[in-house]
């Protein structure tokens, strides 16, 4: 049988349909048949996975890499409940139900093997930071269930413990969040200053 027949597949990597080009002249014929011998699993229309097998069986693409061959790029950013609620501003038990990443291409709901991926087009900083997360939390806040009244005590209690830098947080909301979520900020900074007045 000939080599191209069965190309080298990297496993744990996502292909779409025109990676495996260098392999046959028909790639789509060969994606199909990848398929019906295990060696491949289709996630979407045109993108598939080459499965990494443990001893407990087949593992699934990371979210990383699903992004990475459906966007054609590595420039997006994940985030949601799950990054928040390490944050330490009272979001607890966060599940992601649903993938949310920023890029610079896409924009909408997508399934993608068994992951939903919410992808939208908006600014976000090549390093993101610990206050940069937090920024973000306060602009979708509905995502992670609850609601700005209820973190606003953790924050000043993680401020006070020097949990985030009150001046990187101020910049982060500044460039990052709404004229709302600036003076939110404000606000929590300003409750977890030193009272000036206050005997040493």
């Amino acid at each position: 049988m000939p080599a191209a027949a069965h190309p080298e597949l990297t496993p744990g990597r996502v292909y779409r349909t025109r990676d495996l080009l260098p392999f046959g002249a028909n790639p789509t014929r060969l994606a199909k048949r990848l398929v019906q011998e295990g060696l491949l699993v289709q996630l979407a229309q045109g993108l598939f996975h080459a499965p990494e097998t443990t001893r407990f069986g087949p593992l699934p693409p990371s979210h990383a890499e699903v992004l990475r061959a459906f966007l054609g790029t590595d420039d997006f950013l994940i985030t949601g409940p799950s990054l928040w609620s390490v944050l330490g501003v009272g979001v607890r038990g966060a599940r992601d139900t649903v993938t949310l990443a920023y890029n610079a291409k896409r924009s909408g709901d997508f399934r993608l093997g068994d992951q939903l991926f919410r992808l939208r087009r908006v600014r976000y900083p090549e390093k993101p930071t610990r206050e940069w997360f937090l920024v973000d939390l306060l602009e979708h806040p509905e995502d992670a269930g609850v609601d700005l009244a209820t973190l606003e005590d953790p924050l000043v209690l993680a401020l006070l413990r020097k949990r985030f830098e009150p001046a990187l947080l101020l910049a982060m909301a500044s460039e990052y969040g709404t004229l709302d979520t600036r003076a939110w900020v404000e606000r929590c900074i300003a409750r977890a200053a030193p009272d000036e007045h206050e005997p040493a």
